[in-house]
């Protein structure tokens, strides 16, 4: 980037080396007429990289950060104005044109998938363009796996990134029940930060209240573990299982709903083993 500058080019878009590498092959690739879906699984398998990785389309889609002082593509937002902009919405150019791709389709309909998990990305900028995407919704609708969010806010705060500056700048508290809440109807368990377990009783799923800060390899092995049956476990049963492990009163029963009833759910873009992880949408710059 230095190099660029010194030559009088464009030199904002300052990440790391193997970024910018990535990008440029990317880049390269697309224009020679390879799919994204071929290109990502072909640089994991080069980076050694296990889960396999699925984009939210083969087409492009664009976030558009909109502001007081007019609309900025996300990149400029994100990388050269370093976030900084204040945030008044958000539009997905080019979502209305995407679709799913094959490989989502069959990892959804993998029968034995256990669970989508909405990981604790930015609900705006990260999980908002891949349910944007159409035909997203309906492609996970007969998934059988149960869906659970990640919150990405700990006590008022995001771990980060602007997670909790857009919140605020757009009218959501910066709380977990309001993380729970964006997601509403897609949802069938949902975890929350020790920090925040006051906020447990008002959302509307059973929850999972344990330390989610992950700082070490003993945080991540802590955090991983689900029931490996909750496919097939009630509501009321998968809160006495969140109580056991979280050593909170279990809540009566609402209504014994299965976990397992087909409902509109996100959908999951990585996958490991038999959980799918839905996390951020995948550049086409």
């Amino acid at each position: 980037m230095a190099a660029l500058q010194e030559l009088g080019g464009e030199a904002w878009f300052r990440l790391g080396d193997a970024d910018l590498v990535t990008h440029v092959e990317r880049t390269r690739r697309l224009a020679a007429g390879e799919s994204l879906s071929a290109i990502m699984d072909d640089l994991r398998r080069r980076l050694g990289v296990r889960a396999r990785l699925v984009p939210m389309s083969d087409q492009p889609v664009r976030t558009v950060v909109q502001t007081p002082q007019g609309a900025l593509p996300f990149q400029r937002y994100f990388v050269e104005r370093r976030c900084t902009p204040e945030v008044t919405g958000f539009a997905f150019q080019g979502a209305g044109a995407a679709r799913p791709p094959r490989a989502l389709h069959e990892a959804l309909e993998d029968p034995g998938l256990e669970a989508l998990v909405i990981c604790p990305s930015n609900p705006f900028i990260s999980i908002d363009p891949i349910l944007a995407v159409p035909g997203m919704r309906t492609a996970i609708a007969a998934c059988r796996a149960p869906v659970v969010a990640v919150s990405p806010v700990i006590g008022g705060r995001a771990v980060k990134g602007p997670t909790a500056k857009m919140m605020a700048e757009l009218g959501t508290p910066v709380t977990s029940r309001a993380i729970a809440a964006r997601y509403a109807g897609l949802l069938d368990g949902f975890v929350l930060d020790q920090a925040d377990a006051g906020e447990a009783e008002s959302i509307e799923v059973p929850c999972l209240t344990t330390r989610t800060l992950m700082v070490s390899e003993d945080d991540k092995r802590r955090l991983a573990p689900y029931p490996p049956d909750w496919r097939t476990m009630s509501t009321f049963e998968l809160e006495r299982w969140c109580m056991k492990a979280t050593r909170v009163p279990p809540a009566p029963p609402r209504g014994g709903r299965r976990i397992a009833t087909p409902a509109p759910r996100a959908a999951g873009v990585g996958a490991l083993g038999r959980a799918a992880f839905l996390f951020a949408p995948a550049a086409l710059e």
